[in-house]
């Protein structure tokens, strides 16, 4: 790489610029397009530590593969039951939820617009209540479930 003087602009912004080896100006650019250009690319010796790196991570998770294949799985019929009794835990779940976050919802939209004149407001109130209920209940039976 050739070799770059730090200057500045008469804006301010901070330049390099690359000099040739008669000492003059080849190139003038702004540090943070030049630096941002720099890290993109990378070096030689980074690509080679990444792609060592990538071999050791390869070699490391094939091992994790082969020591559970020899480790006993369980009967896939527990496993399909396990599976099926999580989504339907689930699904009740999310059910109930709506359902009491509908109704505490548009109870609190009542209230809240009871003021408003139109129906409308009525309306999109309610709305409004429902969708940070039902927010909060996929929050908790997020937290439930996982």
């Amino acid at each position: 790489m050739a070799k770059r003087t730090v200057m500045r602009s008469s804006k301010g912004k901070k330049l390099y610029a690359v000099r040739d080896k008669g000492g003059k100006f080849k190139d003038i650019q702004q540090y943070s397009r030049a630096h941002a250009a720099d890290i993109k690319r990378g070096s030689g010796a980074e690509k080679k530590a990444a792609k060592k790196a990538a071999k050791k991570a390869a070699k490391k998770t094939t091992r994790r593969k082969a020591a559970k294949k020899t480790a006993g799985k369980r009967p896939a019929v527990k496993r399909t039951a396990r599976k099926t009794a999580r989504k339907t835990g689930r699904k009740t779940a999310r059910k109930t939820a709506r359902k009491t976050a509908r109704k505490t919802g548009r109870k609190a939209a009542r209230k809240k617009a009871s003021g408003s004149s139109t129906m409308s407001g009525v309306r999109k109130a309610a709305g409004k209540a429902v969708g940070a209920v039902e927010r909060a209940v996929r929050r908790a039976v997020r937290r439930v479930t996982s």
